[in-house]
């Protein structure tokens, strides 16, 4: 703790204790001295002679100075380890009182549980604490790190011939100790050995099992009678297009005649085709016949955009499974499930493996499952492939909608993105009068950056009224390098938001009042979501909080917790999946050659609903629209699937069969 008066008064008004800022401080120092610790610790009950400090304010005072101690000694801990501070609350909330304990035994544990935290952080404790470079200790959790980094590339395991060298490489041990580790984890059963299309490899026990169980889940789900009686498509399709004043054409009446007959039936398509025609069309007749229906999104924005498209209720899969806030599960499951005869899944193609195992055990077997999605978008950004393993299994039918409908066909986004999903390159060249879609030339970064500037505070809302910070998004392909996510954020927060007196600054970002926001992980307890994004209500000194709003709730962030928030003037192409925004501006460069796929530009090109603007150069355009092999993701849902009897198709209403 500081001794001077000055040094006193900063540490206390630093934020790290709540219900203490720069005024408080100030006062409780004036009052005490260089005793405010002592007081705070021995005489806390004193601390009501400073004015403004009541009883409530007291305590909340004590709580944190106790829970500071802790977090003191964690500092101290990390600190004489060689490791940097900044997590060092993140560590007490997950370890608690025996935080200090559980990184001396295993330090190993930190990397695995800490945001923020590697590998490598982890190893240096464990070095200075002494930790045998070829330690199973060590080694065992150096293998369970390079398969988790595969996970968040998506894959759910790696080829033995693959973890082998990336462990050994890791660890810089002598490949024998890898094996000797790798067959303890095989013996415990944290890993699995399997093949993945027929290549030898080790897979992380939780996934393996999780794309199991759904292969087992979706199989017996369909096994069942439809929880509906037959329906007389002769009469429900006529109703209901009067009912709706919507014409169906050809292939989408088959689309619908398919679903009703379906016990599991998945929808895909780009944008335009009509997908969500259909699904009200499904929707309404079933409806009409008593059926009791669920509808579910991965994302707050995903399941708000099919509540207004269809006029029911949509819900988050988190919050349709109900957290358990204690222990982070699902309330939702096998023995508690979900009360419905229909559930429909939209944006099928943004959940990963571990999301959909717990949707299907939360499914009754006596339930149908309708998913509707985008094969050609990104997958998912957690582990696995789950809607192309489904599609490409053969398990389940599946209808492909490719035809563009009347108003969407002429929309230029529209035409683009189902062009780039071709493999044709966009017209690039400068349309005659107003477009929804436009390419600006620049060169290199450095001409690139002050171009989207100007587009983005100036130039576009001059011509076309949406507002900067709400109405447009700027999408990276990817986060670092100079037209990244990171140093685009910086610059546009400066340009659209520059910061007042009430700010904060934490992990390498400054928030202030009227900030754009995104959440990069779950947060159970806040009920909010990798990828939801907001803006930023206040920043409290005092109080050494953030309130931010997100979709008309408003979160309060402790300024230790600030390591989950970033600014979100721009956001990487992933983490866009599912949203939607009024315009987008997308820079690419050949610099981004490393993500320039088809996959990625179509998904950034989809975002937008009113304005895409392509900001950059032709080349990279090109490479994009050609690059198909995007990456291979390590996965076996197609497997489990594909073991089964293929199911045969019913009979549809038209004998012209549209796949």
């Amino acid at each position: 703790e500081p001794s001077s008066i000055e040094g006193i008064q900063k540490y206390l008004g630093s934020g790290m204790i709540r219900g203490i800022g720069p005024v408080y401080a100030g006062k409780m120092v004036r009052a005490f001295g260089e005793k405010v610790f002592d007081i705070i610790e021995a005489e806390p009950e004193r601390l009501r002679e400073v004015t403004g400090i009541g009883q409530v304010r007291a305590r909340r005072i004590t709580d944190a100075w106790a829970e500071q101690k802790i977090i003191r000694e964690i500092m101290v801990f990390l600190y004489s380890h060689g490791v940097g501070t900044a997590r060092a609350v993140r560590i007490y909330k997950t370890y608690g009182l025996d935080a200090v304990q559980v990184m001396s035994e295993n330090p190993y544990r930190l990397a695995r549980d800490i945001r923020g935290i590697g590998f490598k952080t982890a190893d240096a404790i464990a070095m200075k604490l002494g930790i045998e470079k070829t330690a199973m200790i060590r080694v065992r959790a150096g293998i369970t790190y390079a398969l988790s980094e595969a996970m968040n590339d998506g894959h759910c395991g790696l080829p033995s011939q693959e973890l082998s060298p990336r462990a050994v490489e890791l660890l810089d041990v002598p490949n024998g100790f890898v094996q000797t580790a790798l067959d303890l984890e095989l013996a415990e059963g944290t890993v699995v050995a399997d093949t993945l299309a027929g290549t030898p490899c080790i897979i992380l026990d939780s996934l393996y099992h999780a794309e199991r169980a759904i292969g087992e889940r979706l199989l017996k789900i369909m096994g069942g009678q439809l929880p509906w009686p037959a329906i007389d498509t002769g009469k429900a399709l006529p109703w209901v297009e009067r009912k709706t004043g919507l014409s169906l054409a050809a292939s989408q009446t088959d689309a619908v005649c398919l679903a009703l007959t379906s016990k599991v039936m998945v929808i895909t398509g780009g944008p335009g085709v009509g997908k969500t025609t259909i699904v009200n069309a499904i929707l309404r007749i079933l409806a009409a016949k008593g059926v009791t229906l669920l509808l579910c999104a991965p994302t707050g924005r995903a399941a708000k955009r099919m509540a207004e498209a269809t006029g029911l209720e949509a819900k988050t899969i988190h919050r349709l499974l109900e957290i358990n806030p204690r222990g982070g599960g699902f309330k939702r499951n096998a023995d508690n499930p979900l009360d419905c005869d229909l559930l429909v899944v939209d944006e099928a193609s943004m959940v990963d493996v571990m999301l959909m195992q717990a949707l299907l055990k939360a499914l009754p077997n006596t339930a149908a499952l309708l998913i509707v999605g985008d094969i050609d978008q990104l997958p998912s950004v957690g582990p696995g492939q789950v809607l192309a393993d489904i599609i490409a299994s053969g398990a389940v039918p599946v209808v492909r909608l490719t035809e563009v409908f009347r108003q969407a066909a002429r929309s230029r986004i529209v035409t683009s993105a189902h062009g780039i999903n071709r493999g044709a390159i966009p017209d690039l060249s400068k349309p005659r009068g107003d477009s929804d879609f436009y390419f600006v030339q620049a060169g290199d970064p450095e001409t690139a950056v002050p171009m989207l500037l100007t587009l983005v505070t100036t130039r576009i809302p001059k011509r076309f009224g949406f507002d900067p910070v709400r109405d447009i998004q700027v999408l990276c392909p990817m986060n670092r390098g100079g037209v990244g996510a990171r140093s685009l954020n910086i610059a546009l927060q400066a340009a659209l938001n520059p910061a007042g007196d009430r700010k904060v600054e934490r992990f390498g970002w400054t928030f202030t009042p009227g900030d754009k926001v995104m959440q990069i992980e779950n947060d159970y307890e806040k009920e909010i979501y990798n990828g939801d994004i907001g803006y930023v209500d206040d920043v409290d000194p005092d109080e050494g909080e953030l309130t931010a709003c997100f979709e008309g709730r408003v979160v309060s962030y402790e300024f230790a917790e600030l390591d989950t928030l970033v600014p979100a003037y721009a956001v990487t192409i992933h983490k866009s999946q599912g949203s939607e925004y009024p315009a987008v501006v997308i820079p690419l460069l050949t610099q981004h050659y490393a993500m320039l796929q088809r996959n990625l530009l179509y998904t950034g090109v989809t975002r937008g609903k009113r304005l895409v603007v392509l900001l950059g150069q032709k080349k990279a355009v090109a490479i994009a629209v050609r690059n198909i092999l995007g990456r291979q993701r390590w996965s076996k849902l197609n497997e489990w699937l594909g073991d089964s009897q293929r199911p045969t198709t019913p009979e549809l209403c038209h004998s012209a069969q549209n796949s």
